[in-house]
This record gives C-alpha cells, structure tokens and sequence, in this order.
C-alpha cells in the first residue's frame, strides 16, 4: 500500500456522499467507511500518492464545512492496517503506550507516527465507535522505544490540537494487557 488517505466529516450523510466522490475521483479502494460516534463519519482509504491525493480532494470539497480531520499518508506503516483491524498480538510486553486523541483521523497518522519513530509494536488503533468519538492507540516494546514512539506520535496528534493524553506503562499486570487484546465487540 503505498499511501492511505482519510476524511473525517461531523455529518454522517456528508460522509456517505464523499466516501462515494472519493472512489469516483481516483483510482483509490475502500479500506474502511463508516459512522462513528458521535455522529461522525470516517473513510481510510488507498492508492497511490496522486490518487490518494485527488480523492481526498473530492472527498473534502463535499465535505466543505463539515470536515473535521483529513490526511494523506504517504508510505503508511504496514503495522496501522494490522492495527486497525486489530490482527496483530505481540511476543511478549515490556511496556505499553496508550495515545488518545478527539478524531479518529489523529490516531492513525499519530499511529504511523509512533511506528516510524521506534522498534514498537502496534496492538490496536481504535476508531471512534463506542466511545464518544475519541480514538486511541496502543502499542507495546522496550520502555524506551515506547517513550519515544508515544512522543512523536503525540507530537503528531498536538500539530492540529487534536491530542487529548498519553500514558507509558513499564511492566504492565498480565491482566491490563489482556484487557488490551479484547476485540471491540
């Protein structure tokens, strides 16, 4: 996947109408689509840079004051895609980071951020249902890698004022980390 693209609008049918302009405006594929609390509407989707590019483009132009959050993604981390889809389970936990932000769009590029910046491992990247429309991240690897992944992708989430708090957990109890692999469900 070479970039991923997402659109967040505080108006559901908005949503619906761009999710449909951005897959006519390039040749990009749907990676996800749906509302999210509360009431919002979120698309990811991929394709190449340009393409990408110009749908997120057509997408937004629908959206027009609507429009909470957007981002083109170059080069994703492939670990955002497991993460979202919550398919990944780690070897083994040294510590845990967990990054919270007020858009679902802030948790994936604060999640690719994260991914990029250390030897970490993605666990989940949640998108907004079920808990008022803030979204957040987890990943686990050495203290120090998930001090400094949690930094830079804070650091990406505090650009558009969009972070809420962040927490390192050294050694969590066997029991939080369970916890942590649960599916949303």
């Amino acid at each position: 996947m070479e970039a991923i693209g997402i659109l967040e609008s505080n108006s559901i049918a908005k949503g619906i109408e761009a999710a449909d302009a951005v897959l006519k405006a390039a040749d990009t594929a749907l990676l996800y689509a749906k509302p999210v609390c509360p009431g919002k509407y979120t698309i990811l989707f991929y394709g190449d840079v340009a393409a990408v590019s110009a749908s997120l483009d057509a997408g937004a132009a629908v959206i027009d004051a609507h429009l909470v959050d957007s981002v083109v993604i170059p080069r994703i981390h492939p670990q955002v895609i497991q993460a979202i889809s919550l398919s990944t389970a780690p070897d083994g936990v040294n510590a845990v980071g967990v990054m919270e932000f007020f858009s679902v769009t802030a948790a994936v590029y604060a999640a690719d951020a994260a991914a990029k910046a250390a030897d970490v491992t993605l666990l989940d990247v949640r998108l907004g249902v079920g808990i008022g429309g803030k979204s957040f991240a987890v990943l686990t690897g050495e203290v120090a890698a998930v001090e400094e992944a949690v930094r830079c992708g804070m650091a990406a989430g505090e650009e558009k004022g969009l972070a809420v708090t962040s927490t390192v957990i050294p050694s969590p109890r066997k029991e939080i980390f369970d916890t942590l692999l649960r599916s949303e469900e």
